[in-house]
């Protein structure tokens, strides 16, 4: 997993809990990068894992909530980061539906060994879109809080519904209305 996943995720526990809640994390875990990232480098899914479980005891919030708040601020991060790859989008139903093919080609770009969950488009429309999550690593939630920010960043709404397609989370499939 890149490390960006883990700095942005530290920066996100440090804004709302605290530095504290940061050492307490890193010092529950048995991480073999000694709660050491850098955005390039690459580290174990397991330490991630470790991180939210430790933060989810700490905080009282469920590992899926605590994803939805990584996927919101990593989009925040990724805004700030390359505004040209937000702003190539007309709209968020576009935006979200050309994850597979074209944001995941330009994120390969920049860490060419990232291993991304896949995106299949099963039916779209200019007001909704259903579309399949596949990723060993299980982490729809994160991806949710992508979306939730998508429509955010286009003045929009939309009810999401997230639907396993596989009760350990790794298949879904997410139905999307835009309001």
């Amino acid at each position: 997993m890149k490390g960006i996943v883990f700095t942005v995720l530290l920066e996100l526990v440090e804004d709302r809990f605290g530095l504290e809640t940061v050492d307490h994390i890193i010092l529950n875990s048995e991480l073999e990068s000694n709660g050491i990232y850098t955005s390039i480098g690459s580290y174990s899914f397991s330490e991630l894992s470790q991180l939210l479980q430790h933060l989810s005891e700490s905080t009282k919030i469920s590992v899926d909530n605590l994803l939805i708040l990584l996927g919101e601020h990593f989009f925040d991060v990724a805004e700030k980061s390359y505004p040209e790859l937000m702003s190539s989008h007309k709209n968020p139903i576009e935006m979200i539906s050309s994850i597979e093919n074209h944001i995941h080609i330009e994120v390969k770009k920049i860490y060419p060994d990232a291993d991304l969950p896949t995106f299949k488009v099963i039916e779209k429309t200019e007001n909704s879109l259903i579309i399949d999550y596949k990723s060993s690593r299980a982490m729809c939630y994160f991806s949710l809080g992508l979306m939730n920010k998508t429509f955010e960043f286009f003045n929009s709404t939309a009810t999401i519904e997230l639907e396993k397609i596989k009760e350990d989370g790794t298949e879904v499939r997410f139905v999307i209305h835009k309001n």
